[in-house]
């Protein structure tokens, strides 16, 4: 297991395709260099508006190096005034334990579902033992991650604190989810994601 960063962008209209035209050409490779794994790239189906992302790190202090060799190295300082240019928000960011995601090539659509469980164990048992079954009788869940609690170690970018969440990540169109009521403090927030594709290094960038 990984610190992964689900992190949802939301920017100005008309910019998301801005974003990550500049974001697949110089930012994937930049924060690779550095060591940072830098995983699914996504359009928010239901809000034009909306980059999501997630990023891994081995650890939290290998966390905090990564960042700060990006964040204050010349791809970013080159381009983060374009970057910034498109963005309202960038703060909407979950520190997370998990093995990150990829979808799958020609997987179509993801699902990442976001729960608040009334209590975090008692839901991942119930998780593991009744909910993934089910759901594998359509889509399975490919990676599921609980909140990393650890101080964070670049509090230049903010996450968010003060809740204890499960995330899961399926392919496919969302599928109803069971009465999940009794276990969660709220609904379960469900984003229907299309994956950001490149077809060659140096071409276009598409929809997934």
């Amino acid at each position: 297991m990984t610190i992964v960063e689900l992190r949802q962008y939301t920017l100005h209209p008309g910019a998301r395709d801005t974003l990550i035209e500049l974001f697949e050409r110089e930012f994937v490779t930049g924060q690779e260099a550095v060591g940072i794994t830098v995983g699914g790239r996504f359009r928010d189906l239901d809000d034009p508006d909306r980059f999501v992302w997630l990023r891994s790190f081995p650890d939290m202090a290998e966390r905090a190096r990564a960042l700060r060799a990006f964040y204050y190295g010349p791809v970013w300082l080159a381009h983060r005034d374009a970057a910034n240019a498109t963005m309202l928000d960038s703060d909407d960011v979950l520190l997370l334990r998990g093995p990150g995601f990829v979808a799958p090539d020609g997987g179509g659509p993801a699902v990442a579902t976001i729960c608040h469980p009334l209590d975090t164990a008692a839901f991942a048992d119930h998780f593991e033992q009744r909910l993934r079954p089910e759901l594998a009788a359509g889509t399975l869940p490919l990676a599921v991650h609980r909140t990393e609690h650890a101080e964070n170690t670049f509090p230049a970018l903010p996450v968010r604190t003060g809740e204890d969440v499960l995330v899961w990540f399926t392919t496919g169109d969302a599928a109803p989810l069971p009465d999940l009521s009794a276990h969660l403090k709220s609904a379960p927030q469900q984003l229907l994601l299309s994956p950001v594709t490149r077809r060659r290094h140096d071409g276009p960038v598409s929809g997934g």
